[in-house]
């Protein structure tokens, strides 16, 4: 019944039963939350005859409706389609909140020139959406999205991962060479093959029914089930304009219907082929504009009957005063059959036509040219420069990239390649900027630029390397640079060196390399930027130094969270772990208040680990929030870092499977990466061994936890061996290894000096009192309660633990019993689940019985779940709440309508009591969440 094309007879459906049920069944149940949909096939398959039916169906059905097509000419356009999608909601954007309204304004160039951050537009985007499924439910369709701009792309893919709670469907369509919303969590792909034999059939007798038979048969086998080839190669053969030479099986179906299309085009007026002409390299959709450019290119005036030829044969539509290609196709055939000086003139009649969008004119002036011309690409980095400031940054470098290859000038073309690159690293472009790096290198450069072009070598990235000789090479340029006087240039060089010493260790003297360099360029001795590069790269031996320095640092960094990050760092790559979380809780607000996903990802990623290490472990908020905002940020190293932090987490809370999903994802990604992640197989190891401890598997937890300490493994690495010790000794005793684990100890006592951090006193301490013989155990035991572990409850719980199993084991029970039950008590408290029933076994083992462990209200909500609880307990309303957290208010609302009935209550002001009781209790239906 469906499938199909678009011709002169409008859209003809045939075949396509099963696709369109399965999309009218999304549409039924848009009640029940939202999707995201794309079908992909080869064009002419009939994606979009698929689309426009079901969007019929919705709009019978009481839909709001949106649509937008890409083109292939206004993929340089900044918002071009997004602009399209959301015409009919714009008189709504006053409803929205100030920051949220006025990006959206400046991104379609209507409010006041001033830089935004994307993340409000696409915030402002969603609230929109929202809004309007609020009144009825909603359909975004998007047609062609393989050739829509990025900046559009980029907030339809925010969208399109946030409407699982709303009354809004997405259904898009693009080519299988290029799906732009790959990863699972944001469309699911369908793929449109052709239709059966009989469907072809029909479809074909319906639109030729005199085709001789031979001819038919040959139809029907060459189009290979494609709607649009059997219309299109029918309709050529029966007009005598095509041999069959000209749809050769051996071409790709793409070429064979263009060239079925250029027929149309061949014998029509001169008048109506400039109008094509014009059309086809046109990156609006203002009929006005077309005909007076063509009018231009003709020499006379072209007006809407002088056209008519153009809609008669199918190759335009039109509505109102605003007109589209027939088909992608068509473009494409107009264009290759352009002879370029012809394609030329018809961008520079654009351009003059288009005087009052200098954007646009300035793009069609660039295509215009056969040569360089400094005019034209200043004017092109001009407009860069204003579609960065809407924050269409994709767009901008898109428009660099043409200025430089206008610019006459080598230095000049040098510096617009390097702001390409810059913005090229802002996007997670890492092969452009290193293949602009390499260009670059070979050019002449202005002394600003060959600073730039050496930032550009120090920054770190997913794709960093960590090979000596690179890292070398970062020192080297720091040194150039500091000789130079440029002391902001010599650190952040330094400190990308730096980096990359952490994730892969490189050597002991390359290490030093790096921290005498720095400490020549004769920066304060509490510059953040010298603390980080010794924190990062001889952290051992300079701990000291670096906590006093610290000390001397209020936590917000004197209102600089740039700085805040940097001493963050500082503080966790020392193992001073409270001052890390206090430094990082500055730039987490902050970032977020700007909404600059990509570096809070980070911040939370580093801050979530500071929280595990100290066993603080709701830090899975911080973590999972940290994973979903890197996954969609695309920084695969952090987003490996939070997997890593989130497995550990469930280890401690439930116990999983050693091959935990998450864990091997990050693995992958460590093992992938340019810099041999090290960091990120020693947190992998970690994870295992403590499930692994938690099941009571002590051989299993051994082998997992001893290739953190072995220099030659993969997931060797110096600075986290320390924070390991403590759960090796644990498997240590169990399994008879207590000589090999007290020479381990004795390593690491010389590694961390005699005024280790907190991350280190943890360890030790604990180390000392579980590997101790049996004179010296106990005063090591108590040392440890009084020690660092303290006033931290997993790790005091543990060392309880500890001395209580150890209590039991020389026979004396009675005392055994106190700290093993303080321990298991702390762990139930804690959530560690699987460490209370360790705790408890040994109870029991003592002759105690009777515990059940108590439910905890938190242990029923997700971390997002728990993080909008604590949000809303603290009087913030869902807008709030939903733009601290990149979600809609709406999804706020459904969030706590579930929360509710989970931890039996009604209201908001229940909350604060609830997530703090224990027990749980039969629940009542919220009556609102608002």
């Amino acid at each position: 019944m469906i499938s199909s094309v678009s011709t002169t007879n409008g859209p003809r459906l045939v075949g396509r039963d099963t696709e369109l049920r399965s999309l009218l069944g999304h549409l039924k149940a848009v009640g029940f939350g939202g999707r995201a949909i794309g079908l992909f096939g080869e064009p002419g398959v009939g994606k979009s005859a698929l689309q426009a039916e079901v969007v019929e169906h919705a709009r019978s059905a009481g839909f709001t409706v949106l649509t937008a097509r890409g083109s292939q000419s206004e993929t340089h356009l900044p918002f071009a389609s997004l602009h399209q999608l959301l015409r009919p909601l714009l008189p709504g954007v006053d409803r929205l909140p100030a920051m949220q309204r006025d990006a959206l304004l400046v991104c379609f160039a209507m409010g006041d020139p001033v830089e935004v951050e994307p993340f409000f537009t696409y915030l402002a985007v969603l609230e929109l959406l929202v809004d309007s499924a609020g009144h009825k439910p909603v359909l975004v369709c998007l047609d062609d999205l393989h050739w829509m701009d990025q900046p559009s792309l980029d907030v339809l893919a925010f969208v399109s991962r946030r409407i699982a709670s709303e009354r809004v469907i997405v259904l898009c369509t693009s080519r299988p060479e290029f799906l732009p919303f790959a990863d699972a969590h944001t469309i699911e792909w369908t793929e449109l093959g052709g239709i059966n034999e009989a469907a072809s059939a029909a479809l074909l007798d319906a639109r030729a029914p005199h085709l001789p038979s031979t001819v038919r048969e040959r139809v029907l086998r060459q189009a290979r089930g494609n709607p649009l080839a059997l219309l299109e190669f029918s309709s050529a053969l029966e007009s005598g304009r095509y041999a069959w030479t000209e749809f050769d099986e051996d071409l790709p179906m793409t070429t064979r219907l263009e060239r079925a299309f250029a027929t149309r085009a061949e014998h029509l007026d001169p008048a109506v082929r400039a109008v094509l002409t014009v059309a086809a390299v046109d990156d609006g959709d203002d009929l006005t504009d077309v005909l007076a450019a063509a009018g231009i290119l003709l020499g006379s005036p072209v007006d809407l009957v002088t056209a008519q030829p153009a809609f008669e044969h199918g190759l335009l539509t039109v509505v109102g005063e605003r007109y589209r290609i027939a088909h992608p196709l068509v473009g494409s055939a107009l264009r290759q059959g352009m002879p370029l000086a012809t394609r030329r003139q018809a961008h520079s009649a654009l351009a003059h036509v288009l005087a009052d969008h200098p954007d646009r004119a300035t793009w069609h002036r660039a295509s215009s040219v056969s040569g360089r011309d400094e005019q034209i690409a200043a004017e092109l980095e001009r407009a860069a420069h204003n579609a960065q400031r809407r924050g269409a940054v994709a767009s901008a470098a898109t428009w660099l990239e043409r200025a430089a290859a206008l610019s006459p000038d080598p230095q000049s073309q040098a510096a617009r390649l390097l702001s390409t690159a810059e913005l090229g690293y802002q996007l997670g472009r890492f092969g452009q900027v290193e293949q602009i790096k390499a260009q670059v290198a070979g050019m002449p450069l202005r002394h600003r630029d060959r600073s730039r072009l050496a930032w550009l070598e120090g920054v770190f990235h997913d794709g960093s390397t960590g090979e000596p000789a690179e890292v070398r090479h970062l020192v080297g340029s720091a040194q150039d640079a500091s000789a130079a006087q440029d002391v902001d240039l010599a650190m952040q060089l330094l400190v990308g060196a730096a980096r990359r010493v952490w994730w892969r260790d490189p050597g002991a003297t390359v290490r030093q390399e790096i921290v005498r360099a720095a400490q020549q360029v004769g920066v304060p001795a509490n510059d953040p930027r010298l603390l980080a590069i010794y924190a990062l790269s001889a952290s051992h031996e300079h701990s000291s130094m670096v906590i006093e320095q610290l000390a001397r640092w209020p936590a917000d960094a004197d209102g600089r969270p740039d700085l805040a990050g940097l001493l963050g760092i500082s503080a966790f790559c020392t193992g001073d772990f409270r001052q890390a979380i206090a430094f990082l809780s500055s730039p987490v607000q902050e970032l977020r208040a700007q909404g600059r996903m990509s570096l809070l990802a980070e911040a939370l990623a580093i801050r979530g680990w500071a929280e595990v290490y100290l066993g603080v472990f709701d830090a899975a908020r911080s973590a999972d929030e940290a994973m979903r905002l890197a996954d969609e940020t695309g920084q695969s190293l952090w987003a490996a870092t939070a997997r890593i932090a989130v497995a550990l987490i469930d280890a401690v809370d439930g116990g999983w499977d050693t091959r935990h999903d998450l864990l091997s994802e990050a693995e992958n990604v460590a093992l992938r990466t340019p810099i041999a992640a090290s960091s990120l197989l020693a947190g992998a190891q970690l994870t295992r061994g403590i499930a692994e401890l938690g099941a009571n598997r002590h051989e299993q937890a051994y082998g997992e936890l001893r290739r953190v300490f072995a220099p030659a493994d993969p997931a060797f690495q110096r600075v986290q061996q320390v924070w390991t010790l403590s759960y090796l000794a644990d498997a240590a005793v169990r399994t008879n290894r207590r000589a090999e684990a007290r020479s381990i100890l004795t390593s690491m006592e010389q590694i961390a000096g005699a005024s280790p951090s907190t991350g280190a006193a943890i360890s030790l301490e604990y180390s000392r009192a579980v590997l101790a013989d049996r004179a010296s155990a106990e005063s090591l035991f108590h040392a440890a309660l009084d020690g660092a572990s303290s006033q931290l409850p997993w790790h005091r719980a543990r060392v309880e633990l500890a001395h209580g199993s150890w209590l039991r084991r020389q026979r004396r029970l009675v005392e055994s019993r106190e700290p093993l039950r303080a321990a298991r008590a702390t762990f139930d408290a804690v959530g560690a689940r699987t460490w209370a029933r360790r705790a408890d076994q040994e109870l029991r083992a003592t002759g105690e019985r009777g515990w059940q462990p108590a439910s905890n209200p938190r242990e029923l909500l997700s971390p997002q779940e728990t993080q909008i609880a604590e949000l809303a307990t603290q009087g913030l309303s869902n807008r709030e709440i939903g733009q601290r957290l990149f979600l809609s208010h709406r999804t706020v609302s459904s969030h706590l309508y579930r929360i509710f009935p989970k931890l039996g209550i009604a209201s908001r002001n229940q909350l604060a009591a609830a997530l703090t009781n224990r027990g749980h209790q039969s629940s009542p239906r919220p009556p609102s969440v608002g």
